[in-house]
């Protein structure tokens, strides 16, 4: 029972559960926002089963990602600890759970939800597990931007769920993303620089130092600040997101200035964090908004 437990944990640190539940969280905010007013009970079931199909197949491209890094992530203090990297899961067992979970996830969104959002939710596990994992991350430096496309897609996902198509607003939420991604992963390699390093991996900070990185985050915080606004100015919320849209990136861009004025690693760190919150809070800025003055 014990042993049972232990693959059961290992299996599901695989799927990268935190990193899971911020994808499903952009997505089901795309979900909240195709869907005009108070959800009536049927499409509160869609979205549940969708939330689900999208789970299940981004824990696939996650355990995928996982097997085609483990001798990378051995390397890394950050990613040391994952059952593939320490060598008690095997590449078959990794492999089939991401198969089965890939699986499972497309045919409920197949069957139970709609063909586009599971042709949508398959191309971005080839995107992520494929085209970024195993062909742009050791390739180039420009992974992070590249590959961005693929973190991007979840509120995509959720729209495409509940609508049946892919619609402007959405367009809007995954160029938020897109852009909020780069400045994100850039501020955890510049202290993780070293990490990155002996893994072989060309990241930002490796290849063309920290002050090129640093100028990097700052310009893309403020790509970031206009993409933000845009919600507002395309009529999607009102005036509560916009203050909280103001608010958080021009902290993002103070985060992003300071950083490129004054490195350290603390505030490397805080600056990742910092990203983290701004993401988070603005989409709930995004679901308060819809429902309180909507």
């Amino acid at each position: 029972m014990k042993h049972s437990v232990q693959v059961f944990r290992q299996f599901y640190a695989l799927a990268k559960p935190r990193v899971i539940q911020l994808i499903v969280f952009c997505a089901l905010i795309g979900m909240v926002l195709a869907v005009p007013g108070v959800p009536s009970w049927a499409q509160v079931r869609l979205a549940l089963l969708a939330c689900l199909g999208i789970w299940l197949v981004a824990g696939a491209a996650a355990a995928f990602n996982c097997l085609v890094e483990k001798g990378i992530d051995a390397k890394m203090r950050r990613t040391a600890w994952r059952p593939t990297a320490r060598g008690e899961l095997s590449d078959f067992q990794a492999l089939s759970f991401s198969a089965v979970l890939c699986t499972a996830g497309s045919v409920l969104l197949y069957v139970w939800v709609n063909p586009l959002t599971m042709w949508l939710t398959f191309a971005t596990f080839v995107g992520y597990a494929v085209v970024y994992t195993v062909i742009l991350k050791p390739l180039t430096p420009q992974n992070i931007v590249i590959g961005g496309a693929s973190g991007a897609m979840p509120p995509l996902l959720g729209w495409a769920a509940m609508t049946g198509e892919v619609g402007p607003e959405a367009m809007i939420l995954f160029l938020i993303i897109f852009l909020w991604t780069p400045p994100h992963f850039w501020a955890l390699a510049l202290y993780r620089v070293e990490d990155y390093r002996k893994s072989g991996l060309p990241m930002l900070p490796v290849t063309h130092g920290s002050e090129f990185t640093r100028v990097q985050i700052f310009l893309y915080t403020l790509l970031l600040f206009a993409a933000c606004l845009m919600p507002f100015v395309y009529g999607m919320s009102s005036w509560l997101y916009l203050l909280a849209a103001t608010l958080l990136s021009l902290g993002f861009c103070a985060h992003g200035y300071w950083l490129w004025q004054d490195y350290s690693e603390a505030l490397a760190r805080r600056t990742f964090r910092f990203s983290l919150i701004h993401l988070s809070v603005l989409f709930a800025a995004l679901l308060l908004d819809h429902y309180l003055l909507g």
